[in-house]
């Protein structure tokens, strides 16, 4: 029977508990870790290195499972067993890698992939979607507004969150006001102007 891989997303809230079996006594079973649930998918560990655990302890519990792709997990009366551990294991961070994991972590992380700024093209793609997703019509003047805003009086290098944040902001902006979603100057500088606190 064909099914969806699991992709299974974990963000700044994991602790080193979430990966390891968690034991309901009223239900009386185990529920699976996270990265168990991603067996056969993909398991991402966002915004790495945010958590409450320092970085070295969450690597420091990846090293078996990366290097022999098997998992040991302890039953509650103190037994261990072994588990498969196939799951494409990625890790987001928008820090630099080097702050968070010494040299020899970095080379057992084979594939390291910089998602830099988007083209001008990309960027309208994702801001089109965005305003299609809230409702809003784009129009040339508006894009062109929005990058200027961004390029010029804010001086920031486009990046892929921008045009989310900025949709957002435009709707709170008419939602405050009780207005329909829609762009007008006014609200898109005021959603530019919170993207950067400090300049013109």
């Amino acid at each position: 029977m064909l099914c969806r891989r699991p992709f299974i997303v974990t963000g700044g809230e994991l602790t080193l508990d979430m990966l390891d079996l968690q034991f309901d006594p009223v239900a009386n079973f185990y529920e699976a870790p996270l990265h168990l649930k991603a067996l056969g998918g993909c398991f991402v560990i966002d915004d790495f290195g945010r958590q409450i655990v320092q970085p070295r302890q969450l690597l420091n519990r990846w090293i078996v499972p990366m290097e022999n792709w098997i998992d040991y997990l302890k039953l509650r009366n103190g037994k261990t067993f072994s588990i498969p551990f196939e799951a494409m294991l990625v890790f987001s961070t928008n820090l630099e890698p080097e702050e968070l994991m010494d040299p020899a972590f970095l080379r057992r992380l084979p594939y390291k992939i910089e998602v830099g700024a988007p083209s001008l093209d990309v960027f309208r793609a994702i801001l089109q979607a965005e305003c299609d997703a809230a409702g809003l019509e784009l129009r040339d003047p508006h894009f062109e507004q929005i990058i200027q805003g961004i390029s010029a009086r804010k001086q920031l290098a486009l990046a892929c969150y921008q045009p989310r944040f900025i949709v957002e902001q435009v709707v709170a902006s008419c939602q405050f006001e009780a207005m329909p979603p829609h762009f007008t100057a006014r609200f898109i500088d005021y959603a530019i102007d919170n993207l950067k606190v400090t300049g013109q």
